[in-house]
């Protein structure tokens, strides 16, 4: 069974983690599928959005702590290295979304739990049917947060509201998590896909270089200095000024009509 599977429609790659008997817990092959559907959707000239799903009644219920249970039974000087390998694939989905010059959208439900949680952080928007429920957890079993969470929840929620989610791994629905600044919208559970993919369908339909530049400029503003950061904005600014897109939108304004920008 593919474990994530991928399709393009409309413009937007449709990716959904499919092991819904597990609650699309991450196991190892999963860990693969997600690295090779990003990175195909990342490079893949028809897709100008990503949608990121689950099948089934959640989003992901974690990491297969089955798996972690199994390799108790190494020693710990061939437990660390196994382990420092497998995160660092699985970090590699979380640059690969981040980095990404395409709108990345999370609809999730059900249980978003651990990496399910640093997943759907990843993505720039995210929609939450109203049955979702979210929890860090990692601190439960004994473990430090993995796939960016670390470096996302204090962006998004602050420090002391990101320590008190991570350290103490508590469970949270979504109308909190919609409080917290954690999605965008919450909806009801059986208009989930359909608002996600009409998101992802109006984001697939934009100007793309626009809309990259400015997913970009945001995601360094942290890093960047005000001054570094007029100057990332000028340089954008002027590129997409020369861009056909550019012109169309002009048009459309003055003409008093939806734009159409250019799509491949």
């Amino acid at each position: 069974m593919t474990t994530v599977t991928y399709e393009v429609r409309d413009h937007v790659a449709h990716l959904a983690l499919n092991r819904p008997k597990s609650l699309n817990a991450l196991n190892l092959d999963m860990i693969e599928a997600l690295r090779l559907t990003t990175a195909r959707a990342e490079v893949d000239p028809l897709v100008r959005a990503i949608l990121i799903s689950g099948a089934g009644e959640h989003f992901m219920a974690g990491g297969d702590l089955k798996w972690f249970r199994e390799q108790l039974a190494l020693p710990p000087q061939e437990r660390q290295p196994l382990f420092e390998r497998t995160i660092g694939d699985v970090h590699q989905t979380t640059l690969q979304l981040r980095r990404c010059g395409k709108p990345v959208v999370a609809a999730v439900r059900g249980a978003v739990a651990g990496f399910g949680l640093s997943l759907m952080l990843a993505a720039d928007l995210a929609l939450a049917a109203d049955d979702a429920y979210f929890t860090l957890a990692y601190s439960n079993i004994a473990l430090s947060p993995d796939g960016g969470a670390t470096w996302s929840l204090p962006r998004t929620v602050g420090v002391k509201r990101a320590m008190e989610i991570a350290l103490l791994g508590d469970r949270f629905d979504a109308q909190q998590a919609l409080v917290w600044g954690m999605v965008n919208r919450v909806v009801p559970v059986a208009e989930l896909l359909p608002q996600a993919e009409a998101l992802a369908l109006r984001l697939a339909a934009g100007p793309a270089e626009a809309l990259a530049s400015t997913k970009r400029l945001i995601n360094v503003s942290f890093n960047n200095t005000l001054t570094e950061q007029l100057h990332a904005e000028q340089r954008a600014f002027a590129s997409c000024g020369v861009n056909d897109d550019f012109a169309e939108g002009l048009d459309a304004f003055f003409e008093k009509r939806r734009a159409r920008f250019h799509v491949d």
